[in-house]
């Protein structure tokens, strides 16, 4: 396999994991009869945070492990990527998103069906505003992903010991989850909210509603806006 199949492979399989353990963490704790149900945000939060790192952690030794079109977007930016590799790595990221959401149902598998509450499945797979004001959740996104990107851009700054600056990775995600998640749940990612709402749209899951294609323009659009501005705002300081 060749070096940039390798580094696609990479987000295929990185974006993967993350959206199996961070979905997988949101359908415990939305569930009926799911061992974590109502256990909260905290545990979204540091689930979320646990996902992205160990996700990272798998997939790092064969690329970037960006696991995020923003993410993409923002390095090809700076130059730390080709462009040639974004359209590819968002398709792969894309379809990773799609297999850890589809591996999610399977896992949950008897609980769709003693689940109810079509909202509390929905969000098992894509984000929601708490409050449905779309220009305010796009600035939410945007500044979480604004967050997300110029900490990424900043970390490679500071100096780590091997395998350490993942862990910085994973507590940025769950700094951005605490403090900044409530309002829209925080995709920040457009893969990590378009992969798993399309799977939740396609698959025969019990007692699912609409996917909310209203609101799903949100969470792919404003992280690739608050990428760029984090860019800009990085090379200000560099």
């Amino acid at each position: 396999m060749s070096a940039e199949m390798t580094q696609i492979m990479g987000e295929f399989i990185g974006t993967m994991i993350l959206v199996l353990l961070g979905d997988g963490v949101c359908a415990a704790v939305n569930l009926n009869k799911s061992k974590a149900q109502a256990s909260g945000w905290i545990v979204i939060a540091f689930g979320w945070g646990l996902a992205v790192t160990m996700a990272v952690y798998i997939s790092g030794f064969m690329g970037p492990a960006h696991l995020n079109p923003a993410v993409s977007l923002a390095m090809a930016m700076t130059g730390a990527i080709g462009w040639n590799l974004v359209i590819p790595f968002i398709i792969a990221q894309m379809l990773g998103a799609i297999v850890g959401a589809v591996l999610v149902w399977l896992t949950y598998l008897p609980h769709w069906s003693v689940t109810k509450d079509q909202g509390a499945i929905l969000g098992t797979f894509a984000t929601g505003p708490a409050i449905r004001n779309y220009p305010a959740n796009f600035i939410t996104e945007l500044i979480g992903t604004f967050v997300l990107v110029l900490g990424l851009l900043a970390f490679g700054q500071n100096s780590f010991a091997d395998g350490t600056n993942v862990f910085a990775v994973g507590g940025l995600i769950l700094a951005i989850g605490l403090s900044l998640g409530g309002p829209t749940g925080y995709a920040i990612n457009p893969a990590r909210d378009l992969g798993p709402r399309l799977t939740h749209a396609i698959l025969p899951i019990a007692n699912k509603g609409n996917s909310d294609w209203g609101y799903s323009w949100i969470p792919v659009v404003a992280p690739m806006v608050g990428a760029v501005v984090a860019v800009g705002m990085y090379m200000l300081m560099v």
